[in-house]
């Protein structure tokens, strides 16, 4: 699978600063679609909720493909890690990106890294273990 060393949040990264920066003027709270609930409830999705829902689903991929050991693992890792350092720098330093939305993608993209090496290490442990149980019993 070739995309295992490429980050998927690049995709909503991407997405919002194609939308902010061809489309100015574009407001993220603005009202995309609405739905009657069977409570009576109107509830209205906005152009930043879907996009933050996108990035939360490729957020699970990336947890998965966390699980799997590898160099190529690794260098998503290192490309996740930039991709997270990318959008801390626009966030605090590009007018554009200082909103809920963009924070939020931040924050997705921070979970990511954490949970990428978290999942790595406890990973590399239980191989580590199993190895050294092998090694015993022979």
């Amino acid at each position: 699978m070739f995309l295992i060393g490429f980050p998927l949040l690049v995709l909503p990264f991407t997405i919002y600063n194609m939308i902010v920066f061809l489309t100015p003027g574009v407001n993220w709270t603005d009202k995309v679609a609405s739905f009657r609930m069977m409570s009576g409830q109107e509830w209205t999705l906005t152009a930043g909720e879907i996009l933050v829902a996108f990035a939360i689903l490729l957020l699970t991929i990336e947890i998965l493909k966390a699980t799997r050991l590898g160099f190529r693992t690794i260098v998503d890792h290192i490309l996740s890690i930039i991709l997270f350092i990318a959008m801390l720098i626009e966030f605090l330093m590009v007018k554009q990106a200082a909103t809920s939305t963009f924070f939020l993608l931040l924050i997705v993209s921070l979970v990511d890294v954490m949970g990428g090496f978290i999942v790595t290490i406890r990973t590399a442990q239980r191989d580590l273990t199993i190895e050294r149980i092998g090694e015993v019993q022979s």
